[in-house]
């Protein structure tokens, strides 16, 4: 008799398990609907911006195209944490690259085939740089192309932050010792 219970139990307790489960998944996908009903709503009532000029948007095709100038020379400077001043680090080309920014895409599609039916069941996995290197994806680094004194490109790695400006700062806001003779 005991057995008996202890497996009714058991099977209510598996049975119950599922119904929660099954209640949470009908509760979010009412909430997600109840929202989307809300928005819709907000919408009809306010509208949307109305926009005219896409200024922003303007801007930032701007920054894209002044970028994307290859005698384009910066200024670059990290921030010392013993004063707060800003230490010059140099000429460089351009703005830099976040360390973690890719050529390729980071992901790549796969596909597994199975079940019963033969269903395909798609997912993504990561994809190797072309250098063959798998990249993280995020990083607090820096890469520029400084140049050098003899006028040479010279790759450069940063990890502290960092401020790449054309023009450069003015000296009372860097270190004195950082500043080269001719600044």
């Amino acid at each position: 008799m005991k057995r008996v219970i202890i497996g009714l139990l058991l099977i209510l307790s598996l049975v119950g398990c599922d119904v929660r489960e099954t209640a949470r998944d009908d509760a979010d996908m009412q909430q997600q609907k109840i929202t989307s009903m809300v928005q819709q709503e907000a919408n009809n009532r306010l509208g949307l911006p109305d926009m005219n000029n896409f200024y922003e948007k303007s801007l930032l095709k701007d920054l894209y195209e002044l970028r994307d100038d290859s005698e384009l020379i910066c200024h670059a400077y990290t921030k010392s944490q013993m004063s707060g001043k800003y230490v010059y680090e140099g000429m460089c080309i351009g703005y830099g690259l976040p360390y973690a920014v890719q050529y390729s895409n980071p992901q790549k599609y796969g596909e597994t085939k199975g079940g019963q039916y033969g269903a395909r069941n798609p997912y993504t996995m990561p994809q190797a740089e072309p250098n063959g290197l798998f990249m993280p994806d995020s990083l607090s680094a820096t890469w520029l192309i400084m140049i050098t004194e003899e006028g040479k490109r010279e790759p450069a790695y940063y990890e502290p932050a960092i401020i790449v400006r054309q023009s450069k700062m003015r000296k009372e806001l860097c270190e004195v010792w950082s500043l080269t003779e001719n600044y």
